[in-house]
């Protein structure tokens, strides 16, 4: 198989591309990390299900469950129904608690396998939602329902509580009620609305400055109850500084997928250590596990150099398959484990292998095999052709 592909470019043309990067290598077995790195998960839809594929939900159960033992063969912690898994973007709740049994069933066959699955309030319709009581009890039925299976919880942002929330008071009164019954710390999620529209305005307020300051509240008071945080703001200055501001004992989780690589390296800044660096849950580990996996093995090591080294080239990758509208990003990521030859074929669950143009992926391709994460470089050329062809791009 040769290394060269004809792909298109952005000024509506065609190139001979040429392969230049070289695959990074899986770590060692028994890798030590120093930080927390889960990844979030996609699922692996059922092309060959019947069912109308903008409605219903059909997964390819041995291919998702086979991933995610992938992603903890690497070492990495698998973030559970979340939105990289399309929670709310196909996935519906009761498939959600489907694929978390399933995931936790296959992780205790796996030593040290880490789980955390997405806790919301995604089978309340926004607009059926009248009370802030409605918001609590559909976060304490999936609370309940998860932790009867014996899951740690990452609770998710709620599209429902946006809409019947008055102002900050009623964040802190929901987030306050389900933290107090919770049996385990549990990861919050902070969910930018780059990622979802609907979610504009959360913690109350469009200021991010004050809504920070209600977020910190509600975990300062209930900071036992808590592990830590992800935000998904897309901006390393706000995380910085939120990561400063937390008490003892509860962690940032990056969930920046423009600048993991210098907040999981940190600053060392801060009276914490928590304070000075981030751990990880991040949609793009899904995409370059095993880059991911090598760079947190090196940290690990000490070897900050070799980390960067790894991550930096990932990066313009990463911001590529996140760019705007970043809800769309979930697209890349399938698109990469197809390509790396962990799933079949290339089809979604809502039928979002359309969201994206043909030369948004053709880019997507370029930067994967520059950043060493095209894992069967044949394989990806192989099938980035067939693709191709079906949109009237023929290699010969």
């Amino acid at each position: 198989m040769s290394g060269r592909i004809l792909l298109p470019t952005q000024a509506g043309g065609l190139e001979s591309y040429a392969l230049r990067g070289v695959p990074v290598p899986r770590p060692a077995g028994g890798a030590v990390f120093n930080r927390i790195a889960y990844s979030a998960a996609h699922v692996v839809a059922d092309p060959l299900a019947v069912v109308d594929p903008w409605v219903e939900s059909a997964i390819d159960w041995d291919a998702t469950i086979g991933y995610r033992r992938h992603l903890w063969s690497l070492g990495l912690g698998v973030a559970e129904a979340m939105d990289t898994a399309q929670r709310g973007m196909g996935l519906d709740w009761a498939t959600s608690l489907e694929l978390i049994r399933r995931s936790l069933d296959a992780a205790r066959d796996v030593p040290g396998a880490r789980v955390a699955s997405g806790c919301g309030t995604d089978h309340l319709a926004p607009e059926a939602a009248r009370t802030v009581d409605d918001v609590i009890a559909a976060y304490e039925e999936q609370v309940g329902a998860i932790e009867a299976l014996g899951g740690t919880l990452i609770m998710m942002a709620s599209r429902a509580l946006v809409r019947v929330a008055r102002g900050p008071d009623d964040y802190a009164r929901v987030y306050g009620r389900i933290l107090e019954q919770v049996r385990e710390p549990v990861i919050l999620h902070w969910l930018g609305d780059m990622f979802d529209p609907q979610l504009r305005g959360y913690w109350g307020t469009e200021d991010i400055s004050r809504a920070m300051d209600t977020a910190l509240e509600v975990i300062a008071a209930h900071a036992d109850k808590v592990d830590g945080i992800k935000i998904s703001l897309l901006d390393k200055d706000r995380e910085i500084e939120m990561r400063r501001r937390l008490p003892a004992g509860v962690r940032m989780y990056t969930g920046d997928d423009f600048n993991y690589a210098e907040l999981i390296a940190g600053d060392g800044v801060g009276e914490l250590p928590t304070h000075g660096q981030s751990d990880a849950l991040l949609g793009i580990f899904d995409a370059i596990a095993p880059a991911a996996s090598a760079a947190l093995a090196a940290l690990g090591q000490g070897d900050t150099a070799r980390f960067h080294q790894i991550l930096a080239p990932t990066v313009p990758l990463s911001r590529h398959i996140f760019a705007a509208p970043t809800r769309f990003y979930k697209t890349g990521v399938v698109f990469m484990a197809w390509l790396n030859g962990h799933q079949s074929h290339f089809s979604m669950v809502g039928g979002q292998q359309s969201t994206r143009s043909v030369q948004h992926m053709a880019e997507l391709f370029r930067l994967a095999d520059q950043a060493g994460v095209l894992e069967q470089p044949d394989l990806a050329v192989a099938r980035m052709g067939q693709w191709l062809a079906v949109h009237g791009i023929h290699q010969s």
